[in-house]
């Protein structure tokens, strides 16, 4: 078996020169090459978040095309959820080494290989591997839809396809002030709900909003209002002009009314603008107790009235959990879960799992029919490290 270093730069290369859906097989010649790997497979969720389905090489005729496996309980689950390298063996002599592909926190999947023979160094240089082909794909998949087909287990609705466009693309982002995962499980008959989020040199974008309405209304009713808002923030405007705008484009459009809260968090001082339009109170998680957090609410989005927006401040503090939800995860079927016991109990768990535990919980007492969208964003504040402690806020608001 032949080694030696993964040359990054010679694989980025090899990935540029090839076709962007092809992300696989440059790395899969990568690691035949170096270490005779035999089956290599790119496995990536679904839509829904429950199935995996596999992109192998091309050229590997014996990897085994079964359709979506199953994620809960397998292998694959508990590798994405502790982000840890997995190896055993293959039935046949060889070992099987399964390894996140991540970026950013966000899991984008895992990456199969089959190997004659491994030790420590091979399985290091099959993390970087993976490591590369996460930021491969990341780029990639701007210019090709293959991994949006794969991902498409079921036939989605044009509602949902509009939904599911309004997002980020990750739904998962770490820093060194924070960690933020997100989860938006959709009505059978689309709700409208959406979040958003994004980083400035010194602040942290976030919002999540709920267009009322259902199908390709409430749809067409979130395009608008995300449009608005994204439009605002990337104009330089903070988180009142940011609601000014979204707020005069549904009533100058008279398409409808929406809820919101939008946050500015400067990544310094953890201290938070926020507007809430019409929306659910977030809970916190402080200290081991989980509380509302009782802001003063404005009007939805769209609502014609002289009142205007308010802005508040929330200080985070070091160690703090926030979970800004919409009504579906609170209402109707969903108030059968006991969302602060399960807030309480995950404290512990990333915020990826997290929020699957928040999401699972509803869909649970939901029975998997949920008549509104149930969004759910969790964000952790670790506060800025190379700040010294003298300097950090005073204030727990």
């Amino acid at each position: 078996m032949e080694g030696g270093d993964l040359e990054l730069g010679e694989l980025l290369a090899a990935a540029e020169a090839a076709p962007p859906g092809e992300s696989v097989d440059v790395v899969a010649h990568d690691l035949q090459k170096r270490f005779g790997a035999e089956h290599v497979s790119f496995l990536f969720a679904d839509l829904v978040g429950r199935r995996l389905v596999r992109l192998a090489a091309v050229g590997d005729d014996d990897a085994v095309d079964a359709g979506p496996i199953d994620l809960r309980g397998s292998v694959y689950d508990e590798v994405l959820r502790s982000q840890r390298q997995h190896v055993e063996a293959d039935g046949q002599g060889g070992q099987r080494v399964i390894t996140p592909v991540t970026n950013r926190g966000d899991c984008i999947g895992v990456l199969e290989v089959t190997l004659q023979s491994v030790d420590e160094t091979v399985l290091r240089q099959v993390r970087e591997a993976a490591h590369a082909l996460a930021y491969i794909i990341v780029t990639d998949r701007r210019f090709t839809d293959l991994y949006h087909l794969g991902r498409r287990t079921t036939e989605t609705s044009l509602a949902a396809e509009i939904q599911h466009q309004l997002l980020p693309s990750a739904p998962c982002c770490e820093g060194e002030q924070f960690t933020l995962a997100a989860g938006l499980i959709p009505a059978d008959d689309i709700g409208g709900d959406t979040y958003d989020y994004t980083l400035d040199r010194d602040t942290l974008h976030l919002s999540i909003t709920d267009a009322m309405g259902h199908d390709t209304n409430s749809a067409l009713l979130a395009t608008l209002l995300v449009g608005a808002l994204r439009r605002a923030r990337r104009s330089g405007c903070d988180a009142l002009r940011q609601a000014q705008h979204a707020h005069q484009a549904l009533l100058s459009h008279s398409r409808g009314l929406a809820t919101g809260q939008l946050l500015c968090v400067d990544l310094d001082t953890g201290l938070c603008d926020l507007v809430n339009a019409g929306h659910p109170w977030p809970l916190r998680l402080r200290d081991g107790a989980v509380e509302e957090v009782r802001l003063a609410v404005n009007l939805p989005f769209g609502v014609a009235a002289p009142t205007s927006f308010r802005v508040q401040e929330l200080q985070l503090l070091p160690g703090d959990r926030l979970i800004l939800l919409t009504d579906g995860m609170q209402e109707r079927g969903a108030a059968a879960a006991d969302l602060a016991s399960i807030v309480h109990g995950s404290r512990a768990l990333h915020p990826r799992e997290a929020v699957q535990r928040l999401t699972a919980a509803v869909i649970e007492a939901c029975h998997g029919s949920l008549r509104d969208d149930a969004t759910v964003v969790v964000l952790d504040w670790h506060g800025n490290r190379r700040r010294p402690a003298a300097a950090g806020p005073d204030p727990r608001r």
